[in-house]
């Protein structure tokens, strides 16, 4: 019940950072602005995600999730709000990253309260649950968004999901608890603020981070800007889709990262691995940017299921942050994954901001639209990125889930 309930709660916040990609052009066109400012626009809500990564860690820690998270969903509410009732782009700017900070938590929140409640080795199984359910957000944001636009316009459907994100911070606040009975974060002596720091720096001493890191910063980075901002665009101006038929593919690459979730979720257990699994995912992903890079006037159908894998085999990145999580003890769960996590999030905001200048450089068609050869532009240099963030990766040491069994059950036994 209580992972359900932070899965729900995180619905809200996969909807609000994907529905860019649904209706980017209708942005573009109602806010007169070009693919720089919807870039940005897009990117704000990441850059506003990443600088409450490391707070959120020192609350954690101190308050516990559950207060932190129900804190930080009303600010989020708060920029829907602002978001929904924009008048310019400025002030848009300005409720989309206040919506980033607000549901900045929800990821690691969920993460804390889930390696409190459940053994390691179920771990990443019940961390793909919750991304999973939360992807229905993703799910609502593609072609139920792109309905809900043309019947009562974005901003209508944007006040519903507003009203349904208050809601799911009642029902944390109801529902969910920080740790079971007996758990040690019940007995933990609260640190002092020179502690929480000390903390922070021993998560960025150790010496595995920075390699988890690189990876973290690119690959889903990578991933949703195609997920998330250009893919609609790119099947509306390449290939002529309407905004229902690019969001009908959209909701296939949604469906598809979901299956991924439960396939990629419990294959550490069965392969005893979570780096491998990781670099195999990231360099199919890579390949199939590469493929789109260089495949000139592709036809529909290459463009379409390259959209959809990629949506499968971005499941993936769950394993980089398993991969993470196991570097860190129990104490410093909270700042360590709020760490990676500010990593993931300035990663994606970065890409979508830069995106939009590589895009923005081509010159638009006649009808205002850009060309073939500027999104594959972007899809190559995103390709190369990947390589090189797989290059660095390839060289941390591995962290078996044998391992940590074997662990678990010594201290048990001491």
């Amino acid at each position: 019940m209580i992972v359900a309930t932070l899965a729900t709660a995180y619905v809200a916040s996969h909807f609000f950072r994907a529905s860019n990609v649904t209706i980017g052009l209708e942005l573009m066109r109602d806010l007169h602005i070009g693919p720089e400012a919807l870039g940005a626009l897009t990117g704000a809500f990441f850059f506003g995600f990443a600088a409450m990564q490391i707070p959120c860690g020192f609350f954690f820690d101190r308050f516990g999730p559950r207060r932190t998270v129900c804190a930080m969903l009303l600010l989020a509410v708060t920029g829907a709000a602002v978001f929904t009732l924009a008048p310019s782009w400025e002030i848009l700017l300005a409720g989309r990253a206040l919506m980033g900070a607000g549901f900045g938590v929800m990821l690691i929140g969920s993460m804390v309260v889930i390696s409190r409640w459940f053994p390691p080795d179920r771990f990443s199984t019940m961390a793909a649950m919750v991304m999973s359910i939360g992807l229905l957000g993703n799910l609502l944001a593609t072609t139920p968004l792109a309905w809900g636009t043309e019947a009562i316009g974005w901003r209508g459907v944007f006040a519903i999901v507003v009203a349904f994100t208050a809601l799911a911070a009642v029902a944390v606040w109801l529902v969910v608890r920080d740790a079971p009975p007996g758990h040690a974060f019940h007995r933990r002596k609260v640190e002092s603020p020179r502690e929480l720091l000390a903390g922070l720096a021993e998560v960025l001493r150790n010496p595995r981070l920075p390699y988890i890191l690189t990876l973290n910063f690119c690959n889903y980075a990578c991933t949703f800007t195609v997920q998330g901002l250009w893919g609609g665009p790119f099947l509306r101006e390449v290939h002529g889709l309407t905004i229902i038929q690019s969001g009908n593919v959209l909701l296939s690459a949604v469906v598809a990262y979901q299956v991924g979730m439960l396939t990629f979720g419990p294959l550490d257990r069965l392969l005893d691995t979570r780096k491998w699994i990781a670099i195999g995912g990231t360099v199919v992903i890579a390949l199939i940017l590469g493929t789109l890079a260089l495949a000139s006037e592709a036809p529909l159908w290459l463009a379409i299921a390259a959209i959809v894998g990629i949506g499968f085999f971005s499941a993936s990145s769950t394993m980089v942050m398993t991969h993470g999580r196991a570097i860190f003890p129990d104490r410093l769960i909270g700042r360590g994954m709020s760490t990676m996590n500010t990593c993931v999030m300035l990663g994606v905001a970065c890409m979508q901001t830069l995106s939009g200048v590589i895009l923005g450089a081509f010159a638009p068609l006649a009808d205002g639209a850009r060309s073939e050869l500027a999104y594959r532009t972007l899809f190559g240099f995103m390709c190369l990125v990947l390589l090189v963030a797989v290059a660095v990766y390839s060289r941390v040491l591995d962290v078996r889930p044998s391992d940590e069994l074997r662990d678990a059950l010594k201290e048990r036994g001491a």
